[in-house]
C-alpha cells in the first residue's frame, strides 16, 4: 500500500489536518524551521553570490533524523507548511535536508485548514516556488547582515550586548520621534462655549448648542458671556440630510492586532498566538495576510445568514480590494471557516477573539447604516454669537446592528458614542438660553503608540509585512529599547465662566488629564541607539529605504528580481558605510550638562552607565562625587536639574525602630524601607521623599505579620523551611523551592520527608 507523509510545522496543526485525511496518511511536524544561518558566525559570503550557510540546530540533530527514516520510507512526502514565504522556505529546507527526491515530492498549501481545503490541495499539488523561497532567503540574509555587521559597532561605540536590525531600528525610531515630538510640545488652552436652549412655545426639552468658534482668552470669554445677558435667540436655519455609514473589511493581520488591542486588550503578540491556535484547530483562515477579499462561499455562507437572521434588506454582499502597501500573496482576509459557526469551544481568549472575527465579517457583508443628521442654527441676531447644536439619529442600523469598528483615539465604549436627539425646531422660533458655560480647555499632545497603532503606522510605511509585524514589536521589547507601560494622570487647573440668571459667575476648578495605558515609551538606550543609526546609518533607518527592500522582496517573490542581485546592489553601499562608521563615529553616552546644584556648586550631569541610565552630582575628580539611578519614566534627554537633585536625597535615614536605623531607597524594583538587613517595599500612595517613620514602621510590622503567616516549619541544620505560597504550601532549601505531593500534610513533616522530597525532585 502507497504511504503517504505529510508534514507540517506545528503539532497541533498535525493533529487538525490527520483528522481530516484519514489512515492513508501519516502526519507529522517540524516544529517550525529545521535549519538556519549559525548563531556564532556570520554564516553568508558576499564574496559568493551570499550564498548562506545553514546549519541544523543541535536540538533538531534527532527529529531530523526521524523525519529522514520517515520520508525515505514513504511514497509521497506532501510538504504542508503555510501558504506564504516563511511556509514555503520551509517546505524547501525540508526537501533539501531530508533529500527527498523531486519524483517524491508534492508540496500543498492551503488557507483554512479544514477536510474540504486540504483534500483539494491533495488533489492539486504544485512545485516549491523557488520565488517565494529566495524572496525569504533575501530577507533573512539581508536582516543578518544588517545585524551582524552593525551591532558589534553598537557594541564598541555605545554599549556592549546591543543590537541592531532593519525593521526593529526603524520601529525603534517611530517611538522615539514621537516621544520628542510630545517633549516639544506646547499645550495652548481656549475656551469652548456651550448653551442650554429651550423653546417654551413648542414646550421642548433643553438641548446643548455649541458656539461656532473658540475663544483665546479667560478675559474674552468672560466677555462675551456678558453680552449674551437678557438676550433672545431664535432659530435662523435648520439643516437635515441623510449619511451612510459603511462597513470595515474583513480582517487582515494589522487590523486583526489593532481590534483586538482596542476592544479586547490584547497585545500583537497575543493576538498572533490566539489566531495561530484558532487556525490551528481548523476555525479560522490563515492568519498573516494583507488581503480583504472573501471567497464565494464565504461570501454565500455570510449573505444566507444576515437574510436569516435580520432580513433581506440588511444584506449587501461586497468584494474589498487591499488598501495596505504593497499587499503580497493573494490569500483570503481573516474569516472564520464555517460562517455558520457562531460560538467554538476553547479558552476564554479563543473565545473572544472568534466572536470578534465573525462579527467583523458578518458585518463586512450587511447593508449600510442610514443616518439622519441635523444641525439647527441660532443666534441673537449678532453675528458673533452664532449657535450650532448637532444631532443624529439612526434610521436604519444595517451593519452596526452587528458590529463598530473602533478608534484609537476614543477608547471602546458599549454600543459606540450616540449623538443627541433634537427637537423638531423650525426657522424663526424663539428660544429662551438657559445656562450658557465658557470652559478652558486644552489641545493635546500627539499619542503615545501602543503597539497596535504601532504596526498601523509600519503598515502605512510600507515597513514590514504581516509575518513580521509582531516579531518586530516583540524584538523592541526584549531588547528593553522601548517598553511597554502605564503613566498616571497629572492633575492641572482650568477656568469656566457661567451666565445663569443673568449674572456671570468665575470657577477656578481641577481635572485629571494625560493618563496612559499600555503605551510604549522609549528608554535611554533605545534613544542613543536610534540616534547613533540616524547620524552614521541613516540610509538603514530610512522609511523609504526600509519600505523599498520589501518592495524588491515583492519583486524577487514574482520572479521579476534576482535576490542576490538585489542584495549586492544594497551591499556595494552598506559596506562603505560600515567602514566610515568605524573610522569616523565617537562614543556617545548621552551625557548632559544640567547645571549646578544651588547648596554644594558643584555640576550635576546625566549619562548612561554600566547599569543604565545615572545622575552625578560632582566632576570626574571629586573624590566625594555621588550616583543616583534616574527614575521609571526619567530620560536622559528631559530630565531637569530639580529633578535630577531630588535624586540625591536617597537613601534617607528616617529613624531608629526597637534600636535599629530605618532607611528609605530606591532600587531596582521600586523604593524600599531597608531594616535590620530586610526590604521591604513602599506602597503604590507611598512617597519615598516624604513618607514618614511611623508609615515605615507600619510596613515593617505587617512584612513581618506576613512573613509569620508564611511560616510553617524550620529545619534550621539543614537550612530547609516549609512555607506557605501563593500556590500552596512548598519546601524552600538552598534557594530553590519544592512542591510538596498530594496526600502530605505540610505541619506534621519531619526533616526525613524533607530530605526525600528534595531528594527525588533533583534525581528527576
Amino acid at each position: 500500500m502507497e504511504k503517504n507523509l505529510v508534514i507540517v510545522e506545528s503539532p497541533a496543526k498535525a493533529k487538525t489536518i490527520a483528522k481530516a485525511l484519514g489512515e492513508k496518511f501519516t502526519v507529522t511536524s517540524s516544529f517550525g524551521h529545521i535549519r538556519d544561518l549559525s548563531k556564532k558566525k556570520l554564516g553568508i559570503d558576499p564574496e559568493k553570490g551570499f550564498t548562506p550557510e545553514y546549519v541544523i540546530p543541535p536540538d533538531k540533530k534527532d527529529l531530523i533524523k526521524n523525519l529522514t527514516k520517515a520520508a525515505g520510507e514513504a511514497s509521497l512526502v506532501w510538504l504542508a507548511s503555510d501558504e506564504d514565504r516563511e511556509g514555503e522556505a520551509i517546505a524547501w529546507h525540508l526537501k533539501e535536508t531530508l533529500q527527498i527526491p523531486d519524483e517524491k515530492t508534492r508540496r500543498i498549501a492551503f488557507h483554512e485548514i479544514t477536510k474540504d481545503a486540504i483534500l483539494q490541495a491533495i488533489e492539486n499539488p504544485r512545485d516549491i516556488d523557488m520565488n517565494l523561497v529566495m524572496a525569504q532567503q533575501a530577507r533573512r540574509v539581508l536582516d543578518r547582515l544588517v545585524g551582524y555587521k552593525v551591532s558589534p559597532i553598537l557594541w564598541k561605540k555605545v554599549k556592549p550586548r546591543l543590537s541592531a536590525g532593519r525593521v526593529q531600528s526603524v520601529a525603534v525610531r517611530l517611538v522615539v520621534e514621537r516621544e520628542r515630538e510630545i517633549m516639544q510640545f506646547q499645550s495652548a488652552s481656549s475656551f469652548r462655549v456651550e448653551g442650554l436652549f429651550s423653546c417654551p412655545e413648542k414646550k421642548t426639552d433643553l438641548f446643548k448648542a455649541e458656539l461656532n468658534r473658540r475663544l483665546k482668552t479667560d478675559k474674552e470669554a468672560e466677555e462675551f458671556l456678558n453680552t449674551c445677558k437678557g438676550t433672545e435667540y431664535r432659530v435662523t436655519n435648520v439643516e437635515k440630510k441623510q449619511g451612510r455609514k459603511s462597513p470595515a473589511p474583513p480582517f487582515t493581520t494589522s487590523t486583526l492586532q489593532q481590534e483586538a488591542s482596542r476592544k479586547l486588550g490584547f497585545s500583537v503578540g497575543q493576538t498572533m498566538s490566539v489566531a495561530q491556535r484558532l487556525y490551528e484547530s481548523g476555525r479560522i483562515t490563515y492568519m498573516r495576510t494583507d488581503s480583504t477579499q472573501l471567497s464565494k462561499v464565504a461570501l454565500g455562507s455570510a449573505k444566507k445568514i444576515i437574510t436569516d437572521s435580520y432580513g433581506e434588506s440588511y444584506s449587501k454582499t461586497r468584494q474589498y480590494t487591499a488598501r495596505s502597501k504593497g499587499a503580497q500573496e493573494a490569500h483570503e482576509a481573516i474569516r472564520p471557516t464555517f460562517m455558520e459557526q457562531t460560538k467554538i469551544e476553547g479558552n476564554a481568549a479563543e473565545k473572544k477573539l472568534y466572536d470578534l472575527i465573525w462579527k467583523r465579517t458578518l458585518a463586512s457583508q450587511m447593508a449600510d447604516a442610514l443616518v439622519d443628521k441635523t444641525q439647527i442654527f441660532l443666534d441673537n441676531g449678532k453675528p458673533s454669537h452664532v449657535f450650532v447644536a448637532t444631532g443624529e439619529v439612526i434610521v436604519f442600523e444595517g451593519f452596526l446592528k452587528v458590529y463598530r469598528e473602533s478608534s484609537d483615539d476614543e477608547p471602546e465604549k458599549p454600543g459606540g458614542k450616540q449623538a443627541e436627539t433634537l427637537p423638531p425646531l423650525e426657522a424663526g422660533d424663539q428660544l429662551e438660553a438657559g445656562q450658557i458655560k465658557a470652559v478652558e480647555r486644552f489641545t493635546q499632545s500627539p499619542p503615545r503608540y501602543t503597539e497596535a497603532s504601532l504596526v498601523k503606522k509600519m503598515e502605512e510605511l510600507g515597513i514590514g509585512r504581516p509575518s513580521t509585524y509582531a516579531p518586530t514589536i516583540s524584538t523592541i521589547l526584549q531588547r528593553q529599547y522601548v517598553v511597554k507601560g502605564d503613566r498616571p494622570a497629572k492633575t492641572r487647573k482650568y477656568t469656566e465662566f457661567i451666565l445663569q440668571d443673568n449674572r456671570v459667575t468665575r470657577r477656578e476648578n481641577t481635572e485629571n488629564y494625560g493618563e496612559e495605558r499600555g503605551k510604549l515609551f522609549p528608554e535611554d538606550i533605545g534613544i542613543l541607539v536610534n540616534d547613533y543609526l540616524m547620524e552614521y546609518f541613516a540610509s538603514i533607518v530610512d522609511y523609504n529605504f526600509t519600505a523599498k527592500v520589501e518592495e524588491d522582496f515583492d519583486r524577487i517573490a514574482s520572479g521579476n528580481l534576482v535576490w542576490n542581485k538585489m542584495l549586492e546592489e544594497f551591499y556595494s553601499s552598506f559596506s562603505k558605510t560600515l567602514d566610515q562608521a568605524l573610522e569616523t563615529s565617537r562614543p556617545g553616552n548621552g551625557e548632559r550638562f544640567l547645571g549646578n546644584d544651588p547648596i554644594s556648586g558643584k555640576p550635576v550631569t546625566v549619562r548612561l552607565g554600566r547599569f543604565g541610565a545615572m545622575a552625578q552630582l560632582g566632576d570626574s575628580e571629586d573624590p566625594e562625587k555621588r550616583y543616583a539611578g534616574l527614575a521609571k519614566g526619567q530620560l536622559l534627554e528631559s530630565i531637569t536639574l530639580e529633578e535630577a537633585l531630588q535624586l540625591f536625597k536617597l537613601p534617607r535615614e528616617m529613624g531608629l525602630y526597637q534600636d535599629s536605623p530605618v532607611l528609605v531607597s530606591k532600587g531596582r524594583f521600586g523604593p524600599y524601607v531597608k531594616w535590620q538587613g530586610k526590604y521591604v517595599s513602599l506602597g503604590k500612595s507611598d512617597d519615598p521623599y516624604s513618607v514618614t517613620l511611623d508609615r515605615c514602621v507600619a510596613l515593617i510590622e505587617q512584612a513581618r505579620e506576613q512573613e509569620a503567616k508564611k511560616h510553617i516549619l524550620e529545619f534550621p541544620e539543614q537550612e530547609i523551611r516549609v512555607l506557605k505560597g501563593r500556590y500552596g504550601p512548598y519546601i524552600s532549601h538552598a534557594k530553590k523551592n519544592y512542591r510538596i505531593p498530594k496526600g502530605k500534610d505540610p505541619e506534621t513533616l519531619t526533616l526525613e520527608d524533607c530530605l526525600k522530597i528534595i531528594q527525588k525532585k533533583d534525581n528527576e
